[in-house]
């Protein structure tokens, strides 16, 4: 049994608690806010699924006592929280990102900024498609966590059971690039719904997506297989098919005329696309890769751009061949 620590009270953090706690683990859900911590003590039904689960807004406590710290915040709030618990932290202990995004004004991934800013942790993260709603009610899903080869197998004990299967990756960075960059494509995929597109469609941007994905992570150093598995094309298949998705609703809603800011505002969760989408088009720009449905999704968000037009320019573009290393026998 180990001591974990859920930083996070949403929805994917409560989810995980309530894996790890009937893993037999011993939990703590920690929230920045003690608001929050009494009304989930007092109302989230903790008695029925999280018995056992200490919820607790003391931060040195928790994180002094955990083997594990599984960080489960918004993609914004990564470094502010990072930096909130680093002075607790013990050389080696391990904190296993579970967020999925990227830095925009660094354009660090959220697994760099938790190395930069807790430099004596070990660092990991999990990922894969994985909609809390499932998850926290027992659904089968498989994820896949990425950090040393060591590391990688204790955690996987940690995480796996019989409805919660966890592989093992040494690509951290193809990991936190496909988490993350999946979102913008899943906000195209909502868009499209929104203007009332069809299976075309979608079947089109989930599959061009993956490339665009996978060219800026093979030039920023990925395994470029990463992006066939459960972090690359699954989570992209979940994330623009389901309703669970905040991106894909929001996508929808723009795509019905709502701004950017409407449709966040109405979603009432923070869309990690929203925030990933510049710094993905920054870092296309910085690496030298095409990527032209980031390019529109971030015309539409940020250049008030109408989305038909954007679907426009997406198809008349100029002519290619669909593998660009393909050769004509």
């Amino acid at each position: 049994m180990a001591e974990v620590t859920i930083m996070g009270a949403g929805s994917w953090g409560l989810a995980l608690a309530i894996l790890l706690n009937n893993n037999g683990h011993h939990v703590n859900v920690w929230s920045v806010f003690p608001d929050e911590v009494e009304l989930l003590a007092k109302e989230r039904e903790n008695k029925k699924c999280l018995p056992g689960v200490h919820i607790s807004a003391d931060t040195e406590y928790v994180v002094e006592k955990s083997d594990v710290i599984v960080l489960a915040v918004a993609s914004p709030y990564t470094r502010s929280t990072a930096k909130l618990f680093a002075p607790y932290v013990k050389k080696g202990q391990y904190i296993v990102n579970v967020g999925k995004g990227i830095e925009e004004d660094t354009l660090m991934t959220l697994c760099q900024v938790v190395e930069q800013e807790i430099p004596q942790c070990t660092a990991a993260v999990l990922s894969g498609p994985s909609h809390a709603e499932e998850v926290g009610r027992m659904i089968p899903t498989t994820c896949v966590i990425g950090t040393h080869k060591e590391d990688a197998e204790y955690l996987q004990n940690i995480f796996m059971n019989d409805v919660f299967r966890v592989y093992t990756s040494p690509d951290m960075l193809g990991i936190c690039i496909g988490g993350a960059l999946k979102n913008v494509i899943a906000l195209a995929a909502g868009i499209a719904d929104g203007l009332g597109y069809g299976d075309n469609t979608k079947a089109a941007l989930i599959t061009r997506g993956i490339t665009e994905i996978a060219r800026l992570g093979i030039a920023m150093g990925a395994d470029p297989m990463t992006f066939t598995g459960l972090t690359g094309i699954g989570d992209l298949i979940v994330t623009c098919a389901s309703m669970h998705s905040r991106n894909r609703r929001a996508g929808i809603l723009i795509g019905k005329g709502y701004t950017k800011d409407e449709a966040m505002a109405e979603v009432q969760m923070v869309v990690e696309g929203v925030y990933a989408a510049k710094a993905a088009h920054k870092l296309a720009e910085k690496y030298n890769v095409e990527m032209p449905i980031v390019e529109q999704v971030n015309a539409v968000l940020f250049d008030d751009k109408k989305p038909s037009e954007a679907v426009k320019e997406l198809m008349l573009r100029d002519k290619k061949i669909e593998l660009a290393d393909s050769d004509w026998r």
